[in-house]
C-alpha cells in the first residue's frame, strides 16, 4: 500500500509541475490558451498573474517532492491537504473540473497514504 501512496503523491506533484509549466511558460501559448478555454487578449492581460499561480503550484509540487524523497509522510499529507482545499476552491470559483484534476487526485493520495 505505501508504494501506491508513493505512486499517488508522486503524480499529484507531476500534475503540479505541469500546472506550473502552463501557468508560468505556456498561458499565451496554443497549449495554455486550449487548456484553460483563454482568449489571446484574456491571457496577455492575465499572464502576470498566472506566473504568479504558477509559482505556487511549483511550491505545492515542491512540498510533495520533499516529502516523497525524504520520507515524511506528515508533510506529504499537509500538501496533499493543501491541494485538496485548493482544488475545491477552483472548482466553486472557477471550473468544476478542477476538482477532478486536482482535488480527486490528491485525495486519493491521502486515502493511501491513510491506508498504508
Amino acid at each position: 500500500m505505501r508504494d501506491a501512496a508513493n505512486i499517488a503523491v508522486g503524480i499529484v506533484a507531476l500534475i503540479h509541475v505541469y500546472i506550473l509549466v502552463l501557468e508560468m511558460f505556456l498561458w499565451e501559448k496554443p497549449a495554455g490558451l486550449r487548456t484553460f478555454g483563454l482568449t489571446k487578449e484574456f491571457a496577455a492581460a492575465s499572464r502576470v498573474l498566472a506566473a504568479n499561480q504558477g509559482l505556487y503550484n511549483g511550491f505545492l509540487a515542491a512540498g510533495l517532492i520533499w516529502g516523497l524523497f525524504a520520507g515524511y509522510v506528515d508533510v506529504q499529507k499537509f500538501f496533499l491537504w493543501c491541494v485538496v482545499v485548493a482544488g475545491v476552491y477552483g472548482a466553486m470559483t472557477a471550473n468544476i473540473r478542477i476538482l477532478w484534476v486536482q482535488a480527486m487526485p490528491a485525495g486519493v493520495g491521502l486515502v493511501l497514504l491513510a491506508l498504508a
